[in-house]
């Protein structure tokens, strides 16, 4: 017969293992999520960054035409991009600026059917559409991983390991002011 003592001992080493390994499993989990964070915040840079590339692009295909919109051919030329460690919201902001400055160069388009008719714009335009889709899908990849990652750091019980190693909720990406207005339709 096992003495009481030693038995004790066993269920109390055994908690211990359980929870050691729950603990390690938890911090390696959220260790992976934040990996999963990184590289969809990643995607989403490249994203931006083709994007740009586009309006670069568009801009120097377009200016001829754009004389008469030198403030927003200025702030084309300034725009820069933010480097891949910047909090969410400075890639945000310059999300939103690249779309002011795609919205006005299609509008220039619009206005010259010479301009509109260019082989060289339309595969722009195209190609911009693209860059728009796979960004849009980026930013959702992006997000859904900060959802879960966000999810676990506020449930119980891994809130506790969360609080512990100074694990916090991330920002998720989201929409540019501009398309959270309602659609107007003017007939």
């Amino acid at each position: 017969m096992i003495d009481p003592i030693i038995l004790v001992l066993i269920i109390v080493g055994a908690v211990l293992l359980i929870f050691f390994a729950w603990y390690i499993s938890t911090v390696n989990s959220f260790r992976r999520m934040l990996i999963k964070i990184d590289e969809s915040e990643s995607s989403i840079d490249i994203s931006l960054t083709k994007r740009f590339d586009m309006l670069t692009k568009m801009f120097q295909a377009t200016k001829g035409y754009m004389k008469h919109e030198a403030e927003t051919l200025q702030k084309v030329i300034a725009m820069r991009q933010p480097a891949h460690s910047a909090p969410m919201e400075q890639k945000q902001e310059f999300a939103d600026q690249v779309s002011r400055g795609l919205q006005a160069i299609n509008v220039v388009v619009e206005q010259y059917p010479e301009l509109k008719a260019s082989e060289s714009i339309t595969n722009l335009q195209n190609a911009t559409v693209e860059v728009e889709e796979n960004l849009q899908a980026s930013r959702r990849v992006y997000n859904s991983n900060v959802s879960i990652y966000n999810q676990k750091v506020v449930v119980f019980p891994t809130n506790i390991i969360a609080n512990l190693k100074h694990f916090e909720k991330r920002a998720f990406f989201e929409a540019e002011v501009a398309k959270r207005a309602d659609v107007t339709f003017d007939f």
